[in-house]
């Protein structure tokens, strides 16, 4: 099991990768705009949805808002060329504000699992409701991330992937060697205290590494090391809140189509909750980070 999971990890990191850097822009939409939509499919199935019918509309009500967003980016690029102001293209608008309302959102679900972890589980909630908010923190998953690669380019997308992955696996590890205290045992016996130290620590570092290789000034540095270590604290927090439904549904994986680790929001529910945040530090950090 321990091999096939490797096996799996090393093909999806490749994938990943080449998307990210050798995809035109609007085959990355596609590509990831592909991903959520698979992920949205197995929210339907924890959201109560098992019908086709149900699905199909949920999967519609994901892609019209991505293709609004594609449109708007591509009339961007078109007035850039036309105007000949290359800086049109960078231009975000008023679409930037809407990274506060899932920001807002994964933080305060980072603190109310931290407390309340016991109520949340016993909270019935209706289809309705897990319907919207899957289309909620799905979209704007695609958004950030799709935007992200769009204005701050592939490095800033692989950075924040590889922080991520290398903190999954630093608490992985961790938690397996000096994991004691658990986390959250009411939604995920297996995560431990330990093993979050491990991922905040991995994050410190890669930080550093960051700042190093780019040679940013000590203010940028300092804040994009810290905009680093919070983004892993909210993935982390995000990994429990998916475990949350899952547990609430009694489902163990979200899917079966990745060997190994389950389905795609087994693999994703860390990055759908890190990338709005990750978003906005960068937005307010200055986009001279990645320039």
């Amino acid at each position: 099991m321990l091999f096939q999971r490797i096996l799996t990890a090393v093909v999806l990191a490749a994938v990943a990768i080449s998307a990210i850097f050798l995809l035109p822009i609007l085959y990355f939409y596609l590509f990831i705009g592909i991903i959520v939509l698979i992920a949205g499919w197995e929210w339907t199935e924890l959201s109560g949805i098992h019908t086709g019918i149900g699905k199909i509309l949920f999967t519609l009500l994901l892609i019209i808002p991505m293709l609004g967003i594609t449109f708007w980016t591509q009339i961007l690029e078109t007035l850039a060329v036309i105007f000949e102001y290359p800086e049109i293209k960078e231009y975000s608008g008023l679409l930037e504000w809407l990274v506060i309302a899932p920001t807002l959102f994964w933080v305060f679900m980072m603190v109310l699992i931290r407390n309340q972890a016991e109520e949340l589980l016993r909270i019935d909630i209706k289809k309705r409701y897990m319907l919207f908010l899957g289309l909620f923190v799905l979209f704007s998953a695609w958004m950030f991330l799709t935007r992200l690669r769009a204005f701050y380019g592939p490095e800033a997308v692989m950075y924040f992937l590889a922080l991520i992955w290398v903190a999954d696996i630093s608490a992985y590890f961790t938690g397996m060697k000096w994991g004691k205290n658990k986390l959250a045992p009411t939604i995920s016996p297996g995560k431990t205290i330990e093993g979050m130290y491990g991922a905040l620590l991995s994050a410190l570092v890669m930080g550093l590494i960051l700042v190093l290789t780019y040679g940013y000034p000590f203010l940028i540095a300092a804040d994009f090391i810290l905009l680093s270590i919070l983004t892993v604290l909210v993935s982390i927090y995000g990994d429990l809140f998916f475990s949350l439904v899952k547990r609430r549904n009694g489902v163990k994986d979200s899917g079966t189509l990745l060997p190994g680790h389950g389905g795609i929001l087994d693999r994703t529910d860390s990055v759908i909750a890190a990338i709005p945040f990750y978003y906005a530090g960068v937005i307010l950090i200055g986009r001279s980070v990645f320039a």
